[in-house]
């Protein structure tokens, strides 16, 4: 391998890359394999012009994928320099993306892409010269802090081919003519304007609304990336072979003619779960990809279940994904389970084997692993077509073990990509399927069922994570090896949540070691987890919008992300409400015994004082409790809580002053507090307390349980830690047993979600009973983690 890289290296620094260049390139496989094939199409492996080089390199990395047909002709344009510039080749592979696999005009690319067209120094001077006179006013104006970038635009609008070097001596030359030599002034950075005082709330929706950027069109649908069903005859993937010719897969005219007969030109998606286990948010994104493609386009997208695997599915899981999918707001065109086409699958499976691509092979599992890292053939790859046709259906009969054999198609055993290795088809299971009953003893493997199952049910995009990218040829193998019809697939990078796990494997150890409450444990990712914890699916989706649907699969993105979106609906739909976590208590002693005052108190930040519905009654009394942490014995500048001698405002309600304070023997305890309160409300404290009061003379508030969700593992990335277990954190859930609320709370019903005023963002656990509410924190109200916290 290090020999095969260092003469890769070469090839590489050959063509002009600089080293530095040519290393990150290696250790980029796709690149590698491109930048490879194209310098061995242009015939340049003993070398050529940098200048030549570094157009090869963006061909490698640019090229536009549905017209590789057409690669080797634009690389002999190159060689010959016919074209030479960075805007030649932009135009060419323009020209080409528009062209894809059809004949390629000529006369029609050479006049797009400038070929034969000569820019002399003296055409560049004229263009530049007209470019000045048109803006002199603000060259002058502005002098060196001009921007030049515009300037190179306007120049080349008018001489499209011009060598940008050039075009740059000319503009930098023609601006020291007209300006002179740079002055002190000319370095100096633009003097900031003073940010203007913040807008009146009455005036701040107005402000936002006239200053806010304008969004990218793909960030307002991001879904324009894709193709339409009409473009689905283009050939945007090569596979290639250690023995025969590249296939460059692509629907034919009549097979996309019958499939666009059937579906109308409908957009036709699958969301495809294994139900083996929960859902999690990573899910969240692939609906979002998935049931948001179709509905944007006015199409429709099935749910289908994966079910190949009859050892793995459950009832359950099945249930809860069909629940799932419809509180996250997405409706199926169609729900089918993989299952539906178990005989079509058989017979396409026997079809196979008789064109010669599909054997039944009696290798071990160990075998099969020695024999594909080294490259070997099975010793029954070659068997006869009709002794294959017998056994596999000896083995749909239950003739043969488990065990004993396997079908596997006749794919490329010498391929780079090792999902090109004979992959297996069918394998034999004599357990009982939860879906189709006791039909099958044989079932089919995931790459061999799903593509196939794209192609029976019209799928115009099949869309799937990075990971499966490497399977995109196995896919295309098949289908093409069957003459079916071709979806269009496309892969995204999977989401990558900090300080979580998302591995249906490691889900499965949690939940089954106990090392979490369930499937729902509101510590984890899973969607019915977040849900139990009081996330909203809008929240959610929010979250996938703004992350977008991207190839990029190296960033891990942080959960303070997801918090946010979660802030920000709940702040605006999650009524406020008074509860004290770790209760002290307070004695008015200036307040008649036995008196209750039932304040206002404010559901809302900006409830009108006029709307009833917007407020509701607290209880102000003798007693009241604050936080346990809103008291020191030893004040400070910069505390507002309560503290001998120091005053506070209650929410709601009056300025209070700690007058004494009643400890513990160990003097260090503080057991009550005695304070006095201004029922004038003349003094104007900082501090601002939430508490909670007795209702009546000795009766203790409503008492709620609150559980305290922080993230589940300390590191960031847990995953990728050999003892993963042990990264859990033992602070990731804290039960506070009697907690104090004000008495409105006790109506609150199952998923009821309030905020907590200065503590966070709660909803109403499943676990709550008549006896006693149980809230969830969702989450804090700010980022407890953002300045380099935990």
């Amino acid at each position: 391998m290090v020999k095969e890289d260092s003469n890769v290296l070469e090839l590489f620094l050959k063509i002009g890359l600089d080293e530095k260049t040519a290393k990150n390139t290696l250790a980029n496989n796709k690149v590698t394999t491109n930048l490879t094939a194209v310098i061995h199409e242009a015939a340049v492996t003993d070398g050529c012009d940098r200048a030549v080089g570094n157009l090869l390199y963006t061909v490698a990395t640019k090229f536009p994928a549905n017209a590789l047909n057409h690669r080797p002709t634009l690389l002999q344009y190159i060689v010959s320099t016919k074209i030479k510039t960075p805007a030649q080749l932009e135009a060419a592979f323009a020209f080409l993306a528009s062209t894809a696999s059809e004949n390629l005009k000529v006369h029609d690319f050479e006049e797009a892409c400038g070929v034969g067209v000569e820019v002399s120094k003296d055409d560049i001077e004229r263009a530049v010269s007209e470019v000045f006179e048109e803006k002199k006013t603000n060259i002058v104006e502005q002098r060196y802090r001009i921007n030049v970038g515009e300037l190179f635009g306007h120049v080349r609008k008018k001489l499209p081919w011009a060598d940008p070097k050039v075009v740059k001596e000319v503009v930098d030359l023609e601006l020291y003519k007209l300006l002179g030599e740079r002055t002190a002034a000319d370095n100096e950075k633009p003097v900031k304007k003073k940010k203007e005082k913040p807008a009146k709330t009455e005036d701040k929706a107005k402000v936002e609304e006239t200053s806010a950027p304008k969004q990218s069109e793909e960030e307002l649908n991001p879904y324009l990336i894709f193709p339409t069903p009409e473009e689905n005859y283009k050939v945007h993937t090569e596979v290639y072979f250690s023995d025969q010719p590249v296939l460059r897969a692509c629907n034919s005219k009549e097979l996309l003619e019958k499939h666009l007969k059937v579906t109308g030109g409908k957009v036709l998606t699958r969301f495809p779960p294994e139900p083996n286990g929960f859902l999690h948010i990573g899910h969240a994104k692939a609906m979002f990809v998935d049931f948001g493609l179709a509905k944007e386009r006015g199409g429709g997208c099935y749910l289908r279940f994966d079910d190949t695997n009859p050892e793995a599915e459950k009832k359950e899981y099945i249930d809860h994904i069909k629940e799932i999918v419809g509180w996250m707001g997405w409706e199926p065109f169609k729900i089918t389970y993989t299952s539906d086409y178990f005989q079509d699958l058989y017979e396409l499976a026997v079809e196979l084997i008789r064109r010669g691509h599909a054997y039944v092979d009696h290798q071990t599992p160990d075998e099969v692993k020695e024999y594909r890292e080294k490259k070997m053939n099975s010793p029954w790859r070659d068997r006869p077509i009709e002794e294959s046709l017998g056994l596999f259906d000896e083995m749909k009969k239950g003739m043969i073990d488990e065990g004993q054999a396997t079908l596997r198609m006749k794919q490329d055993m010498q391929n780079d990509n090792f999902n090109m290795y004979d992959l297996i088809a069918y394998r034999i299971k004599f357990t009982p399927h939860p879906h189709a009953g006791d039909k099958w003893c044989i079932y089919p493997s995931y790459d061999y069922a799903h593509c196939i199952v794209d192609s029976l049910e019209n799928i115009t995009h099949s869309l799937c994570t990075l990971e499966f990218e490497t399977r995109r040829a196995s896919y295309y193998w098949l289908l093409d090896a069957l003459s079916l019809y071709q979806p269009f697939v496309w892969e995204y990078s999977r989401l990558n949540v900090s300080n979580t796990v998302m591995s249906k494997r490691k889900l499965n150890r949690l939940v089954t070691e106990n090392w979490v409450d369930g499937w729902d444990d509101p510590r984890l990712m899973t969607l019915a987890g977040l849900r139990r914890r009081g996330v909203t699916s809008t929240a959610i989706n929010a979250f996938v919008r703004g992350i977008g649907i991207t190839r990029s699969d190296s960033s891990m993105i942080q959960l303070s992300r997801l918090e946010y979106h979660i802030r920000e609906e709940l702040n605006k739909t999650a009524a406020r409400t008074l509860v004290v976590l770790n209760p002290l208590k307070v004695v008015i002693t200036n307040l008649e015994a036995g008196l209750v005052m039932d304040l206002d108190a404010k559901k809302w930040p900006e409830a009108p004082a006029d709307d009833a519905s917007s407020f509701y009654k607290v209880p102000f009394s003798r007693v009241v409790f604050i936080e346990r942490t809103d008291f020191r014995l030893k004040d400070s500048k910069d505390y507002y809580g309560l503290a001998p001698g120091k005053s506070v405002l209650l929410r709601y309600a009056y300025p209070i002053k700690c007058t004494d304070v009643i400890l513990a023997d160990d003097k260090e305890t503080v057991l009550e507090i005695r304070a006095e309160y201004d029922p004038s409300k003349t003094i104007k404290p900082k501090g601002v307390l939430h508490w909670v009061a007795e209702p009546s003379p000795g009766v203790d508030p409503l008492k709620v349980e609150v559980r305290l969700f922080d993230r589940l593992f300390r590191s960031e990335n847990p995953a990728e830690l050999d003892d993963w277990l042990g990264d859990l954190s033992p602070e990731s859930k804290v039960v506070i047993q009697n907690a104090y609320a004000v008495p409105s709370v006790s109506k609150a019903t199952l998923g009821d979600k309030f905020q907590f005023e200065r503590l966070g963002y709660f909803a109403v656990d499943k676990d709550s009973t008549s006896e006693k509410l149980v809230f969830n924190r969702t989450v804090t109200l700010r980022d407890n983690y953002a300045k380099g916290g935990k």
